[in-house]
């Protein structure tokens, strides 16, 4: 009697441990991605960033969850794209420019005064500049998933009106830490220095920097109309930002589940875009009200004096990259 009641015990407990196997199965299967990005959680990226994974959600039936870190909690961009490489980080929103750290010519996209539309820049990356850099970017590990925008970026400062070039000079200004800008503002007079993003608002408060450049979205959503007088809309560069994941995080999603994702960051995308054309007007009457002094500038004395900027970074690029970004540039 014994016996059997321990046999039965025995296979009872057997039985318990293939059910809780079995149950286990379609756990195990989710895959879970964690995307970070800079910015404030009310800025554009991050709201297309929480809709992309919502909708990766429901439509993978919960095989992949995508969790969003706004504000720099999985660290600044320089330190994402470094753990990207190697998996340590799974994802994120970041701007294009960034990536110069790892593939130099990624800065073709952000040099000044290259697009006079956004339209003409979106064609570009939705089409033959786009899928080369993109090819460049996964021989570093770094899937792009879609092309989104940062916007054009303008000068704001404590100090006066920038309306050409000669009011830079001497301006202590912080930039992203990429080539191109440092050069850009260099020629202009000014004293740019790289600062990581999270930073930067406290630099400006306590007067390390005296001016920044940003969209303007992220001059509100940043509150930098709490420590800046000045916006002269230079619109010097027209920034893109990547939807990316480690290569090897991709590649362990099912080919199906590959198509959703990049379906999904394509839609929210197009959505990210529409957000940044809807904003613009919107941010200037906010940032007004809140005392910023906005004014316009002679373009055509900035573009003139960038130039040697272009000059300079021909070699970098290449024949063939430049070729096909003048393509889309007419």
């Amino acid at each position: 009697m014994n016996n059997a009641k321990t046999f039965r015990a025995g296979l009872a407990a057997a039985l318990m441990s293939v059910s809780i196997l079995g149950l286990a199965g379609p756990a195990s299967a989710e895959t879970t991605i964690r995307i970070g990005h800079v910015l404030a959680d009310g800025h554009s990226w991050n709201v297309a960033a929480q809709g992309f994974a919502k909708e990766v959600g429901e439509k993978t039936e919960g095989r992949v969850k995508i969790e969003v870190f706004p504000g720099g909690q999985l660290g600044n961009e320089k330190d994402m794209i470094e753990g990207l490489q190697f998996g340590a980080v799974q994802g994120g929103v970041i701007g294009a420019g960034s990536f110069q750290t790892i593939e130099p010519k990624l800065g073709i996209i952000e040099m000044p005064y290259a697009w006079s539309s956004r339209e003409k820049a979106f064609a570009a990356l939705d089409g033959d500049l786009g899928a080369a850099l993109s090819d460049m970017l996964e021989e570093k590990n770094v899937k792009v998933l879609a092309w989104w925008e940062n916007g054009y970026r303008n000068v704001t400062n404590s100090k006066l009106p920038i309306e050409a070039p000669a009011d830079l000079d001497g301006l202590k200004i912080r930039v992203t830490p990429d080539k191109v800008r440092l050069e850009t503002f260099e020629i202009m007079g000014a004293q740019p220095a790289p600062l990581a993003f999270g930073e930067l608002y406290s630099a400006l408060q306590q007067g390390v920097f005296d001016a920044q450049e940003n969209p303007l979205s992220i001059i509100w959503s940043s509150s930098f109309f709490e420590v800046q007088k000045y916006v002269s809309m230079t619109q010097h560069v027209w920034g893109a930002a990547t939807l990316v994941l480690s290569k090897p995080v991709w590649e362990k999603l099912s080919p199906e589940d590959q198509q959703i994702v990049e379906a999904a960051a394509q839609e929210w995308g197009e959505k990210q875009r529409q957000m940044v054309a809807d904003s613009d007007a919107e941010m200037i009457a906010k940032l007004k009200e809140k005392g910023m002094e906005f004014n316009d500038v002679d373009k055509a004395a900035f573009e003139a004096a960038v130039q040697p900027v272009w000059d300079q970074n021909a070699d970098v690029f290449g024949p063939d990259l430049m070729a096909i970004m003048e393509s889309y540039r007419k």
